[in-house]
């Protein structure tokens, strides 16, 4: 793929539109990427999107912001991250500026309010969505530790009532041994 004005001028405006017409954060706009990225323009693989969602919602930081830094940095290093960025920053910056104009107006409204509750059951059913689509994805690649881990996980945050950041702890070291076995396991065949 090319890297020229064209092509970060695509990836900004590939950016800025899913945020501007996404509602729910980046657990709804993550799954949106991975259609134009994944799906559309083929510029990354199943696999790199799930590492790329992985690491956007364990990093601190809103998980749109994060997936776009990494989907851009690893479509066009850093010039694809500084403008996935602000294609993904933009559009709720200039909302936010334009609501808060009128934000007594709105505060009040019955049928905004009713709007808002719409839109807050079909982000759920889209991150249900998601949830449903990752599963399926890491069950067809048949790989007994990442299965074993996201059932773990589920296990120890649902029925055991253990603090999601020692999950994502003990998932992140458990990632990084997985990582350090592998390399030298590779390195000495």
């Amino acid at each position: 793929m090319k890297k020229d004005l064209s092509f970060y001028t695509k990836l900004f405006l590939s950016t800025f539109t899913l945020s501007a017409f996404t509602i729910g954060g980046g657990y709804v706009i993550v799954p949106l990427m991975r259609q134009k990225f994944v799906q559309k323009y083929n510029w990354l693989s199943e696999e790199e999107m799930l590492d790329i969602t992985a690491i956007a919602q364990s990093s601190p930081g809103p998980i749109a912001v994060n997936a776009s830094i990494l989907v851009g940095y690893k479509l066009a290093g850093i010039p694809g991250a500084i403008f996935t960025v602000f294609g993904t920053v933009l559009p709720p910056l200039i909302i936010i500026s334009i609501i808060s104009l009128f934000y007594l107006a709105f505060k009040e409204n019955e049928i905004v309010r009713s709007v808002l509750w719409g839109l807050q059951v079909a982000v759920s059913a889209v991150i249900v969505d998601v949830v449903v689509s990752m599963v399926s994805t890491v069950i067809k690649n048949k790989r007994l530790i990442p299965i074993l881990v996201m059932l773990v996980s589920f296990v120890l945050a649902f029925i055991i009532k253990i603090n999601v950041f020692f999950i994502i702890l003990g998932c992140g070291t458990l990632g990084a041994f997985s990582g350090l076995y592998n390399k030298h396991r590779k390195d000495n065949i």
